[in-house]
């Protein structure tokens, strides 16, 4: 057996080794996408989520102080009161093809988290919903959207080798960005602008107003918090966080939100060109030429990602999704858009099967929470 150890990240230098790990895990990975370093080590040690949450960071080692895996254990105690529950997470799972670095990361991890009074473990999840969350379980041969997780098959199974069971799948669809949606669905569109005096609204006028930035995250917040399983609404300090990093990357050309007749926010399509292909060439970096490769891409429309859909409560349930699915066909249409990639979504919302409705469409990638009991 060989010997392996588990460290805790307590320095910059074990914090780079934690970062990096994976981009020598997956150097030969041709579907991998790497995390830009600098954004990492700020979710890591000072975003708005960290703060607030109890979490610690683990290395494991072999016997010659090489790096065999990782793993970040949090609390989120703002999910707990939600849901009532005393459950840790963990995310930020990676290990070499040996289950004893995975049972040594994953013990690691549910003994803190059982030291801290919980009574469950699940993961990979991040602090929050907006984050890389899910284990890959179908649609390896596939490049992931820049926000989600990759990962080796032998992931799964090792975690339900190791005592941890199925808590809910996401399903992602491709689909053809282009064709043409449904004839019905286009005319209820229209419909609906006229019946409830909708107009569709100005990105790049709301990135200005504070007001309105603050109005669209708290909009966000009320669209998910019944509609999102495991969904953490966003605290304040976490809007502006998202804002600053978000809002930069979002235009007319490729997004939509639809306003109400007092000019309130009714729904939103959120979409940016998919980036992935240009993380992997920025390999982790901006600089030297890592922001050029991302510059490009946003310039580039083979592939969509389909980020945030959503409509505010009032608003749901009356069809407007019609509407933004008219809406972003035509932006689809205008900018010559390949393919559309869908976000993951948990598989018992109604909501995922309209991609399946589409003409020219496919399950792209699965991806699975698993959980486990530690009491």
């Amino acid at each position: 057996m060989a010997d392996y150890r588990i460290i805790e990240v307590t320095s910059g230098r074990d914090l780079e080794r934690f970062i990096s790990f994976p981009d020598k895990l997956y150097r030969n990975c041709k579907q991998y996408v790497p995390a830009l370093h600098g954004d990492q080590r700020k979710s890591l040690t000072s975003c708005a989520s960290a703060k607030y949450c109890d979490h610690k960071l683990w290395l494991a080692l072999d016997g010659s102080g090489k790096v065999v895996g990782r793993i970040h254990g949090m609390i989120n105690p703002l999910y707990n009161d939600l849901y009532s529950t005393r459950r840790a997470r963990f995310g930020w799972f990676d290990t070499i093809e040996d289950i004893e670095v995975a049972r040594l990361l994953l013990g690691t991890a549910e003994a803190w988290a059982k030291e801290k009074g919980m009574t469950e473990i699940h993961g990979p999840l991040y602090y929050n919903t907006l984050g890389k969350q899910g284990m890959l379980v179908e649609g390896f041969q596939n490049i992931p959207v820049f926000n989600t997780l990759y990962n080796f098959p032998y992931y799964n199974d090792f975690v339900t080798a190791l005592g941890f069971r199925k808590e809910c799948d996401w399903l992602e669809y491709k689909m053809a960005a282009c064709q043409d949606i449904p004839e019905k669905m286009t005319r209820m569109a229209g419909l609906l602008m006229d019946r409830y005096h909708l107009h569709e609204g100005n990105l790049d006028t709301l990135k200005k107003d504070k007001e309105q930035v603050l109005k669209f995250f708290q909009a966000y917040n009320d669209s998910f918090k019944d509609a999102v399983y495991n969904f953490v609404p966003f605290t304040p300090e976490e809007i502006e966080e998202e804002a600053a990093s978000f809002l930069p990357y979002i235009s007319n050309k490729t997004s939509v939100i639809i306003m109400d007749e007092n000019d309130e926010l009714a729904a939103f399509g959120i979409t940016i060109p998919d980036i992935s292909k240009a993380l992997q060439k920025a390999r982790g970096s901006l600089f030297p030429f890592g922001w050029l490769h991302l510059l490009k891409a946003l310039h580039r429309y083979e592939y969509m990602d389909l980020m945030i859909n959503g409509a505010v409560p009032k608003w749901q349930n009356t069809g407007i999704s019609a509407i933004l699915h008219s809406k972003m066909s035509e932006r689809y249409r205008a900018v010559g858009a390949g393919w559309g990639l869908s976000n993951p979504q948990i598989e018992t919302n109604s909501a995922v099967n309209v991609w399946a409705k589409y003409g020219d469409s496919e399950l792209y990638m699965r991806r699975r929470c698993y959980i486990k009991n530690i009491d």
